[in-house]
């Protein structure tokens, strides 16, 4: 599932010039809409309601992040009553494809302001709640709290899916009858849990505090996520999506496989301001998709190439989703630290990807466009180089000046953006012969739309961060974490044991690899049916408490706890792609015409060097800037020389995953790849990097002496 940080356009702009829209674009269109920014189509005062709803959302963020003295709780509520509010409004319980609901059922009228009521009636009654009843609530504050769990859980069925609400039910019911008769007392007086919770101390915990549905993902949410979403809405109603888009194929369609390379290059720079997998899809891959299949690429491996390039968006700072700003929370660290930190990783991910993309052309026999379809670089360039302006400041601000906050950068980025959307619609207006007040109106009209648009956007990560809400403030309330947490130091303790033969290192590493292998499933397990915002939630509370304490990492050094964070965020993150459940490679099968399982297969196998990285990063924190102990410790000089032999290995495992590298890989050479690739996940002594350089050489090498001793018909079909 994809973490929606920017809104889903059916602008036809977003079309090649001269062309239709598909009707697989067009379905794609309507599944990103349907799953992201709601499915049904108001008309008339309903529709009118919606907007006015979103765009007073917007006002209030933004006046809230302005004057920045707004009571901690008030700001979450009222920032949970208006997704309510909009919820209710534009996600139908069912989904029907090709027929959205142009008309609100009177159920979900009920619904919408009595989730809404529950939001105002805790912000109302809170100061006596938190002041005279000292936390205990009444009878009545029990009830309207049931009733927003309760309706939460609804919200998030019709928003995110019915993965959350079951394991955030599960969780209560935890609560509720405690571990009696699930786990034994004979395996370890460690592992007795908690002895139950009554029904009025769970909705105490979970409504009328900020350890429950007001937590620190809703409050991140509220303050920061917001803000950025927003900017993404503007930046992407002024164009710069499209503008992006022209100049990655301007750069790299004319090379071997270009419109692939074309489409990682769109996709890094629309991740820049947007963490939405499904999102990049529709808009980059309605002209990516098409023009790589036009080149050989067959529409399943078009679809999965543009597939793993948009889910790596989230990845790319400033913009890494809505997890990446609590994870900044939860490490108690400066957000631009983090971007920081993120930075070496990220374009690793996007240059292994540019590598996957030369090999499946080299496997293929792929060229790239006439150079006649492709935008003129310069020309394109000089049209939008105004956009590089907020986008500038917004990177420049973030990772140079110390004392600015995110949101106000970001708010700052909005105002700006906001002067340009006026005065571009004016010299547009005034170019065409229009007039520019008629310019100023065209301003005001796609300022309306961004906004409804980034209201829409928002409703899934606020939903989404209060229903995790619910599944933190159950695992504070009962302990549970540690005594998963027991559970697994069980399993690493075994490991350990069985590997004492090979010395007490070996031991300690195979026990953190083997818990490293079992987070990576639990959150590609996850990821099918959670966003990418609350699977790190639900991991982040659960299971980085685990690989740090097997690990024997000080959970208080944001230094030593960052790569695990990383280690879970990547692996959330690869699930957009993981099928069964994978909406990203849905969405590009309906552009492609392919089979969305295969599809997602596909994108699965080049995701794979995301896997290797994660661990990479784990193992060696230096690709994070980490050393001594802290951040941003690492050296200009020796980040480039570990960037270097990081990148090598991610070349080399990706040859090795897709079995070729200058031809393709016999079973002894694909092993050799692996091996070397492998050496690089850990920094060790220089022989050793440079026996894993030699392993990559001795292959190339014989693969080249190999292809000159066979006929040019077998190398061709090679």
């Amino acid at each position: 599932m994809s973490d929606p940080t920017r809104p889903i356009s059916s602008d036809p702009t977003l079309t090649p010039p001269g062309t239709e829209m598909t009707e697989g674009e067009r379905r794609a269109i309507e599944m990103v809409e349907a799953a992201e920014t709601g499915g049904r189509k108001l008309q008339g005062a309903q529709k009118w309601l919606v907007t006015l709803l979103a765009v007073a959302w917007c006002v209030y963020q933004m006046y809230a992040a302005q004057v920045g003295d707004i009571d901690t709780l008030t700001l979450r509520a009222t920032h949970l009553a208006f997704a309510f509010a909009l919820a209710y409004l534009v996600f139908p319980f069912r989904k029907t494809p090709g027929r959205p609901q142009t008309r609100v059922p009177w159920y979900d009228w009920i619904l919408g302001i009595g989730a809404t009521a529950t939001a105002v009636y805790l912000i109302a009654r809170y100061p006596n709640i938190a002041g005279e009843q000292g936390g205990t609530l009444t009878t009545p504050d029990v009830w309207v709290g049931s009733g927003m769990v309760i309706l939460l859980m609804l919200a998030a069925w019709r928003t995110i899916g019915i993965a959350m609400p079951i394991v955030a039910g599960v969780f209560m019911l935890y609560a509720l009858t405690g571990p009696r008769g699930l786990i034994r007392g004979d395996l370890g007086p460690q592992l007795q849990l908690h002895a139950g919770q009554t029904w009025p101390q769970v909705v105490g915990q979970l409504f009328a505090n900020t350890e429950g549905i007001f937590g620190t993902a809703i409050g991140v949410s509220a303050q920061i996520v917001f803000l950025f979403v927003l900017f993404g809405a503007i930046f992407d109603k002024l164009g710069a999506g499209e503008w992006f888009m022209n100049v990655a194929q301007g750069l790299l369609g004319g090379f071997r496989g270009g419109p692939a390379k074309a489409s990682v290059l769109s996709s890094a720079l629309n991740g820049i301001i947007s963490g939405s997998a499904v999102s990049n899809v529709v808009t980059g891959g309605n002209i990516t998709i098409g023009t790589m299949k036009r080149v050989g690429y067959s529409a399943e491996k078009a679809g999965a190439i543009e597939v793993a390039s948009s889910s790596n968006g989230q990845l790319m700072p400033p913009v890494m989703g809505a997890a990446a700003f609590i994870m900044a929370q939860n490490l108690n660290i400066e957000y631009r630290s983090l971007i920081l930190a993120a930075a070496i990783p990220a374009f690793l991910c996007y240059g292994a990807l540019l590598v996957v993309t030369h090999i499946e052309a080299l496997k293929l026999n792929l060229r790239g466009l006439p150079k006649s379809e492709l935008p003129r670089v310069r020309q394109t360039l000089l049209s939008g180089w105004y956009y590089l302006l907020p986008l500038g400041y917004l990177i420049g601000t973030l990772t140079i000046n110390p004392e600015a906050t995110p949101e106000r950068v970001a708010l700052n980025t909005i105002f700006m953006m906001m002067v340009m959307m006026f005065v571009q619609e004016a010299f547009f207006a005034a170019r065409d012969g229009r007039g520019p007040g008629r310019g100023l109106l065209d301003g005001g009209r796609k300022l309306i739309e961004a906004f409804e648009s980034g209201a829409r956007s928002m409703i899934g990560i606020a939903i989404a961060t209060a229903a995790a809400g619910i599944i933190v403030g159950i695992v504070t309330i009962t302990g549970l974490g540690f005594g998963l947490a027991d559970i697994v130091q069980l399993a690493s303790d075994g490991v350990r044991s069985l590997m004492a033969f090979a010395g007490p290192q070996v031991a300690t590493f195979a026990s953190v690899l083997v818990v490293l292998f079992m987070a990576q499933l639990i959150a590609l397990i996850l990821g099918m049916g959670l966003p990418t915002t609350a699977n790190y939630i639900l991991m982040s509370a659960l299971i980085v408490p685990i690989i740090a304490k097997v690990a024997g990492l000080d959970t208080s050094n944001p230094a030593q706890m960052l790569p695990v964070h990383m280690f879970v965020f990547y692996f959330g993150i690869m699930a957009d792609s993981t099928p069964p459940v994978a909406l990203a490679a849905f969405a590009a099968a309906a552009i492609s015409g392919g089979n969305p399982v295969a599809t997602g297969v596909q994108a699965f196998k080049y995701e794979l060097r995301t896997a290797l990285l994660a661990y990479m990063m784990f193992f060696n924190p230096q690709l994070l800037l980490i050393a001594n102990g802290r951040l941003n410790g690492v050296p200009f000089g020796e980040a480039v020389f570990m960037v270097i032999f990081a990148f090598i290995g991610l070349v080399a495992f990706s040859a090795a995953t897709m079995r070729f590298l200058h031809r393709k890989t016999n079973p002894v050479q694909m092993l050799l790849l692996l091996i070397a690739s492998f050496i690089l996940i850990i920094p060790t002594q220089i022989v050793w990097n440079l026996t894993a350089l030699a392993l990559i050489a001795a292959v190339y090498f014989w693969q080249k002496a190999g292809s000159r001793s066979e006929p040019p018909a077998t190398l061709n079909a090679a």
